[in-house]
C-alpha cells in the first residue's frame, strides 16, 4: 500500500503546527504523576528475557498541558536489547530517561512481574520449576548528580496454612494418650508478599526469598507422594493463621536485616488466604519500619 500522506506534508505539518502537549493548560494546575500504565515492558534479567507489567510516570509543571506519550515508548524500546544485573538497575535507567525526555523533575517505576524459581522437593529430590512474584516501586526526584531515589523491591511466594481453630479443638475431642500425629484441619492456598523501602542499599530478591522461606510453608508445583505428605504434615504440626504468615516473615526479616540496613526501612508485608470452608478470604497487612521490628525481637 502507499501512504496517503506524502514525506514532505508530513514535514510541513511538524514545522508549522503546534505541539499541543506543551501549550498552557485551561487550567494551570500542577500534577504529581501522569504517565502510561497497562504496559508490558520485557526487561533482560540474569533470568532470561521477563515480562513486566509497568506504570510509569512523571510531574507534569502547571504551565504544561500534557506528556508526550510517545517518548515514554521510545525509551522503554531503548532499553529492550540491554541487559540489567537487576530490576533495581532497569528501574533506574528507565526512570531516569523518561525524566529528562519530558523535561520532569521526579518520576515513578512500578513494576510487577514474576521471575522463574527451580526449587527441589524435600524427600524425592524432584525439581520443580516455578514462579515467585517480583516487584519495584521506584521513585525518583531531582535531576543530574542530584537525582534521588527510593525503591521498595517486593516477593510473593505461595504457601499452605492450617487453620489453628479447628485443629485445636479436634485435639480436645478425639487426642488419645500417646498420640503425637496432628490431628485434622482446613488448609488454604496462600500467597505472601514481603517488600522493603530504602535508599541506596537495597536487598536482593534471594535475600527477601529467604525469609519468606524459613517463615513459611512454602509450596510449588511438582510434588511426589512423599513430598506431599511430607508438606501436609509440616504445615499441620506448625499451623499458621493469616496473621502467623505475617508475623512470622516480620520476624526473619528483622533478624536478617536488622543489623545491615537503616531503622527508618519501610517494611510492608502482605498476606491472603484463599480460605477452603469459607465463601470469603482473609488478608493481613503490616506497614512498619525495620526497627519497630527490631524492637519487639
Amino acid at each position: 500500500m502507499k501512504p496517503s500522506i506524502s514525506p514532505q506534508d508530513h514535514a510541513r505539518v511538524l514545522a508549522e503546527g503546534l505541539d499541543i502537549p506543551q501549550q498552557q493548560p485551561s487550567f494551570a494546575l500542577p500534577l504529581p504523576e501522569v504517565g502510561i500504565c497497562g504496559k508490558t515492558v520485557w526487561v533482560r534479567l540474569p533470568e532470561g528475557l521477563i515480562p513486566f507489567s509497568a506504570r510509569l510516570e512523571v510531574n507534569l509543571a502547571a504551565e504544561v498541558r500534557g506528556i508526550h506519550m510517545s517518548r515514554m515508548e521510545e525509551v522503554v524500546a531503548a532499553l529492550y536489547d540491554r541487559e540489567f544485573a537487576d530490576l533495581r538497575e532497569y528501574g533506574l535507567h528507565l526512570g531516569q530517561e523518561m525524566m529528562a525526555r519530558q523535561g520532569a523533575c521526579s518520576g515513578r517505576v512500578r513494576l510487577t512481574g514474576q521471575l522463574p524459581l527451580i526449587r527441589t522437593a524435600k524427600v524425592s529430590g524432584r525439581q520443580s520449576v516455578d514462579s515467585i512474584v517480583v516487584s519495584l516501586d521506584l521513585k525518583l526526584a531531582g535531576q543530574g548528580q542530584e537525582l534521588q531515589s527510593v525503591a521498595a523491591l517486593g516477593v510473593g511466594v505461595a504457601h499452605i496454612t492450617a487453620c489453628p481453630c479447628t485443629q485445636a479443638y479436634n485435639q480436645t475431642l478425639f487426642r488419645k494418650e500417646g498420640e503425637e500425629c496432628p490431628l485434622p484441619t482446613h488448609s488454604q492456598r496462600s500467597q505472601t508478599t514481603l517488600s522493603l523501602q530504602s535508599r541506596g542499599f537495597s536487598p536482593s530478591i534471594a535475600e527477601l526469598l529467604a525469609c519468606l522461606e524459613s517463615a513459611l510453608h512454602v509450596t510449588q508445583d511438582l510434588l511426589k507422594r512423599t513430598d506431599e505428605a511430607q508438606l501436609v504434615y509440616t504445615s499441620h504440626s506448625l499451623p499458621q493463621f493469616a496473621e502467623d504468615a505475617v508475623r512470622e516473615v516480620a520476624r526473619q526479616a528483622g533478624e536478617q536485616f536488622g543489623k545491615t540496613l537503616p531503622p527508618e526501612t519501610l517494611v510492608v508485608i502482605e498476606s491472603l488466604s484463599l480460605e477452603s470452608i469459607h465463601i470469603h478470604d482473609v488478608c493481613c497487612r503490616l506497614e512498619t519500619t525495620l526497627s519497630e521490628i527490631v524492637n519487639h525481637l
